[in-house]
């Protein structure tokens, strides 16, 4: 039996409040599989599985906050150990090994019993959940009758509102308690997502829909709720939520500067050639999935942290520094209730810059939306800050421990620029370096934010 536990997100997080379970005991779980969703001080987010077997018991309450390493939940690590059991719980899912044999007939599923929940993997149910798909209705296709993914995707599509239903977990649970159907809830919340206020409201209007259906009248129509005046608790736990935040994030920048002897640089990189070669690709693209500047200064920020290895990786008391093999690169996001997070695009020097942009809009969209995971909030080996998009010239970091550095970008100007004794205009931005002297100095500072100006010259290689 082994014990799955409130894990630590990040050097600055001490408890977490476990706000809903994505399994249930007798769920089969692999490594990486969705568990729980928990609420820190800077943001909620999914958290996955480190074993691999049977959901035995769920240990923690939802909304109970508790200590970094508090068993959450135990998990049978061998399905075997189970067998003993008379029947697997509703929800549960046999392993691959123990799946059952295609009936003499062929190779169509065996139909679910009456009154039994169909089997659903613990991924496909945080699937269901997120497009708003209650999995209890779903006709399984695979094996035993299992809802596979394609099976919920299909029930999505088959909505009259096809798309995804924006919500947050109080909501979805209210929705369910109530009787209200999210496709026909009109969000009010950030880019339309149904809040916990749009549920009630819906289901206020229940009983007047209901009277009407019953003289052969149509169903009086729905109101909008009021656009502002959140309920005053729901303002009080914002606030409280913000402040929470910044004595979160204020600690750790608090315990960066007495415990991390920081030193500074500063260079002005130029991107004429990078801004020409951009503009050029642009051109033959259509707008929605056109480059921007801040995509190749990440990349170019990347490869020159995997070639300068002494700005990228740990630094702990214990063994001191550790440099990583990987470039997992933090990206500084604003919330917009406030503070900041800095989620990490995994082996960014890895990826290509298209798939770099698609990778970094996806991370802010969920970062702001409070769905990230919880590798990406631990794995950051390297942080950048961009403040270019808010007029912001340079900005001087303070290191994320346990990194040993930061990169600063501000925004893109022309400036004049000299070159082979004639003066110009070219496009330009200004890169700062916070790196940890304990780990390198000058020398080494100065040779990434070199090595960056050097990679952008040529963008066509990015």
């Amino acid at each position: 039996m082994a014990d799955f536990l409130m894990p630590s997100l990040g050097a600055d997080m001490e408890h977490g409040k476990v706000v809903e379970w994505l399994v249930r005991p007798g769920d089969y779980v692999r490594r990486g599989d969705l568990v729980a969703v928990v609420d820190t001080d800077k943001t909620v987010m999914d958290v996955e599985s480190f074993q691999e077997g049977v959901v035995a018991e769920l240990l923690v309450d939802l909304g109970t906050t508790v200590p970094v390493g508090t068993p959450l939940a135990r998990i049978t690590p061998t399905p075997a150990e189970t067998s003993a059991t008379p029947g697997p719980a509703a929800g549960a899912i046999s392993p691959p090994s123990a799946a059952p044999a295609p009936s003499p007939a062929g190779d169509a599923p065996a139909p679910s019993h009456a009154g039994e929940a169909a089997p659903i993997a613990p991924p496909v149910r945080h699937l269901a959940h997120g497009l708003g798909i209650d999995p209890a209705r779903l006709h399984g296709t695979g094996k035993g009758g299992a809802v596979t993914r394609a099976d919920v995707e299909h029930a999505a599509a088959a909505r009259p509102s096809a798309g995804r239903v924006r919500s947050s977990p109080r909501a979805r649970r209210l929705a369910a308690e109530l009787g209200v159907d999210l496709s026909a809830v009109s969000g009010s919340g950030p880019d339309g997502a149904v809040t916990v206020a749009d549920v009630q409201h819906a289901a206020g209007r229940l009983p007047e829909a209901a009277a009407a259906a019953a003289v052969g009248l149509p169903p009086p129509p729905q109101e909008q709720p009021p656009p502002a005046a959140p309920a005053p608790g729901k303002t009080a736990e914002a606030r409280e939520r913000v402040a929470s935040l910044r004595r979160a994030v204020g600690a750790l920048m608090s315990r960066s500067k007495k415990t991390i002897p920081h030193y500074y640089l500063s260079t002005t990189l130029d991107l004429r050639a990078a801004v020409a070669w951009m503009q050029s690709v642009n051109a033959q693209r259509p707008v929605a999935s056109r480059l921007v500047a801040s995509a190749l200064l990440l990349k170019a920020a990347a490869l020159a942290a995997r070639d300068v290895p002494e700005v990228n990786g740990f630094y702990d008391d214990d063994g001191g520094f550790r440099p990583s093999a990987s470039v997992h690169l933090g990206v500084a996001v604003a919330l917009r209730q406030g503070g900041i997070v800095a989620p990490a695009l995994h082996d960014a020097d890895t990826l290509a810059v298209d798939v770099l942009m698609e990778q970094l809009r996806d991370l802010v969209s969920r970062a702001r939306a409070g769905r990230l995971q919880r590798a990406e909030m631990a794995d950051p080996t390297i942080t950048v800050t961009n403040l270019g998009d808010l007029g912001v010239d340079s900005v001087f970091g303070v290191i994320y421990p346990p990194q040993v550095a930061m990169l600063g970008l501000g925004r893109v100007v022309e400036q004049p620029w000299a070159h082979d004794g004639m003066l110009g205009v070219r496009p330009a931005v200004t890169a700062t370096l916070s790196a940890d002297h304990r780990v390198s100095d000058g020398l080494r500072g100065g040779r990434y934010l070199t090595r960056i100006d050097e990679l952008l010259q040529k963008p066509e290689e990015l």
